[in-house]
Formats: structure tokens, sequence, C-alpha cells
């Protein structure tokens, strides 16, 4: 058994106080024409793939989680027969599912063998969902593992085992690195992280229920910009016009969004959420302009030595006391602020190659989270030539057919199918 990484054990932890199992979708043109040899491919390729075979092991409360190989069982093919449904029949479904017991499997494969309107397929189509523990990946990894059970024959590097080191000698190094981060920001050297800001009525909470959509469109459409910051820019538009037709001081709006952490692999997870200013006051160019310059600051923060040294300290707190830290954490408890008024979750996943039963794949979505302050999230979802953003939100805060309308005429593409 191979001991978990520290980030890897904290999102196994908090997935039993607050979900956040992810939910990859994959549109396909046309039912498979043999539903059973479909599925039975799919747990060949899940058998021969050794991340595949994992599930989570949590047997102390003195020690680190631990991930054991094991069989795949029939429990994480999910086959949804019965009468076709369409698109939104199909997200309404994801949405109600259930979290994962890591502990019986990290992963569970949803299919829908036919499925009326799925976007960019004509007539009916397929949609296979891969729910994957946040533990076992972060967006890119679950991307990787979920094209492994599709078809991509390129498997993700393992992780290898965490190496804890000395609590008192790391933090130390952490605490001397903060303080050379803070002297470099101070001289103007690195750009500082916006601070929180005041919560919203996106923020308030806790969850009741939730509902999502999605549009989909040619990634052409955002040529001359990344497709993160042009879908932070519609977001600041659509989400912008929203609040401050409630009368809202949008002045501080802004956006969390997950950033991959370069350099080698030492957890399933490699990420940090960074803060963005959405700028809902500028012209869209004007604030694409800023988007992507602030995202790149923060990129250039995460590579100094101060974020390494503080990932390593926290490899080395033991287990009890992190246990401990997030048992602490209270989902039903009020923020005055926030880091992000909404989360925008973006990953490139790969070439239009993969295929199910033989049927090419013509979209993904996915569907991040909502939390206790956290009523409205995004998806950005790429592969090949097209994307998908995704709306995912509480009803009870968001009017989501009004915000859909809102966030299409903020992407101004008149090719976008829901």
């Amino acid at each position: 058994m191979r001991a978990m990484a520290a980030v890897d054990a904290q999102l196994l932890w908090m997935s039993a106080r607050v979900p956040n199992d992810q939910f990859l979708l994959y549109g396909f043109v046309g039912p498979p024409g043999n539903i059973e040899a479909a599925v039975a491919e799919v747990r060949r390729r899940a058998e021969d793939c050794p991340e595949l075979r994992l599930h989570a092991v949590d047997d102390s409360w003195l020690r680190y989680p631990g991930w054991e190989s094991g069989g795949v069982s029939d429990d994480q093919l999910v086959l949804h027969a019965g009468p076709a449904m369409d698109w939104q029949g199909c997200l309404d479904t994801v949405v109600g599912l259930t979290r994962l017991d890591a502990s019986r499997m990290s992963w569970c494969v949803h299919v829908f063998p036919e499925v009326f309107g799925v976007p960019a397929a004509a007539g009916v189509g397929s949609v296979v969902v891969v729910q994957i523990s946040h533990a076992l990946g972060d967006g890119h990894r679950s991307a990787e593992l979920a094209a492994v059970l599709l078809g991509r024959p390129r498997a993700p590097v393992p992780v290898g085992a965490p190496e804890r080191g000395l609590l008192s000698w790391r933090a130390a190094v952490a605490a001397r690195e903060h303080r050379r981060l803070q002297r470099a920001i101070g001289a103007g050297l690195i750009d500082a992280p916006p601070a929180p800001r005041p919560v919203l009525s996106v923020n308030a909470g806790p969850r009741r229920s939730a509902d999502a959509r999605t549009l989909v469109l040619d990634r052409s459409r955002l040529a001359g910009r990344t497709v993160t910051v042009g879908a932070l820019s519609a977001v600041a538009d659509a989400l912008g016009g929203l609040l401050a037709g409630r009368g809202e001081d949008i002045s501080r709006l802004g956006a969390e969004v997950p950033m991959a952490i370069r350099g080698s692999r030492g957890a399933h997870n490699n990420f940090r959420n960074v803060a963005v200013d959405l700028h809902p006051e500028l012209a869209p160019q004007d604030r694409a302009e800023r988007i992507a310059g602030q995202l790149a600051a923060h990129r250039r923060r995460g590579e100094h030595p101060a974020w390494t040294a503080s990932a390593a300290a926290l490899e080395a707190v033991p287990a009890a006391v992190l246990r401990w830290g997030v048992g602490r954490f209270d989902p039903g408890e009020r923020w005055p602020t926030v880091s992000g008024h909404t989360v925008v979750s973006s990953v490139d996943r790969g070439p239009a190659d993969l295929s199910f039963g033989g049927r090419p794949v013509v979209l993904t979505a996915g569907l991040p989270a909502l939390s206790p302050m956290m009523g409205l999230t995004h998806g950005v979802h790429g592969i090949g030539g097209t994307v998908a953003v995704s709306v995912h939100a509480d009803p009870t805060v968001v009017d989501v057919e009004d915000y859909l309308d809102r966030l299409r005429h903020a992407l101004r593409s008149p090719r976008e199918q829901t």
C-alpha cells in the first residue's frame, strides 16, 4: 500500500463534509451497436491501467490513508438503461448522483446509451460520465484517466510515494521562503495576490438544490485569446450584469480559477486555486488583457520557491494533526469575505480521439462542485475543436435560464447549442 500525499488526503477527508467528486461528461455520435461489448471494453481498459485499480484505505487515525491496488468491480460500471432521455435529462441525472466512497471505488462510469439532443451530435447520441474521487486526481489527471477508459493509449505517469520529512525543518524553510516572497512583492518584482472580497448574493448558503446547463461552441469563436481568458471575460459580463441588476456592488467581482502547478508531480492533485479580478466595468478587450495579465502574474508567483517549500511543509504535517484540522471545518459557518464569487474551472481534454462502442466523441463537459459558500460554478472543457461552457448553480440563488441567456450573449457566438 502506498501512502497518500497530504493534499490528496485532505480532499478525501473533506469529501465527507463537502462532496467534491468530479464528473467528466463525454458525448458521442450515435448509440453503440453492442452496448454490452462497449461496456466490457471500458472495463478491460480499466483493468489494464494500474492507476484505475486503486482504492483508498483509511484504517488508522494516526497515519495517512493509502492507495491499494485491487480489481475492477461490477459496481464501477453503471448502465442507465430504459427509455432514451434527452441531454438535459442526462445533466439532471448527473447532478443527482451521490458521492463515491473511495474506500470501495475511486471512480465509476455511468453509461447513457441513448440520449436525444446531445450538442454537436445529430439525432440520437450516447453519453459516458466518468465520476472520479477528487483524491484520485485533479482536473488534468482525471481527464487523463477518463481518456484511458475511452481509448486513448497514453496512461498517466504513476505517482510516487510522498516524502514526509521533518516538520520543524521544512516549516523553517517555508517561513524563510515566504519572507523572501514578501520582500519581492514589496520591491515590485512580483505582483501581490488579490485581497479577499466581500460576499455577494451568489455566495449565500447553504446549498438546497442544483441545476446544470451547457453551452457548446467552436473553439475558433475564442480566437485571439485563450479559452480560459475568453470564458472568464464572458462570465464577468454575464455575472456582473446579473448582480448589478440586483443592485449589488460588483466593483470587486472575482473568480476562483484552479491552476496547474508546473514541475514534477508528487501527488494525484497538482493544482492551486488562484483569485482573478473579473473587471466587468471594462470593455471586453481591455478586460481580457487584464485577466490574462493577472493569470500570468499568478504563474510567476507560483514559480517562487516559497510555494514548493510550503507544499513540502504540508507533507510533513502528522496525519493526526491534518485530520484534526479538516475535522474542524464547519460547512455551516458563514464568512464575510471570499477569494472569488464563482469558480471557473478550465481544462483542455486533448484531441477528439476518444470513442465508445466505435462511436466518435463530439464534446466533453464538466460540472465543478458547489459548496456552502459557492452557489454558482462554471466548467470550461475542450476536446478537439469544441468547447463546452457549463453552468452549475443553486436555482434558489441564480435563475439558471436567465443566467444562461446572459452568458450566451456574452460569448457572442451564433453557433452555440444548449
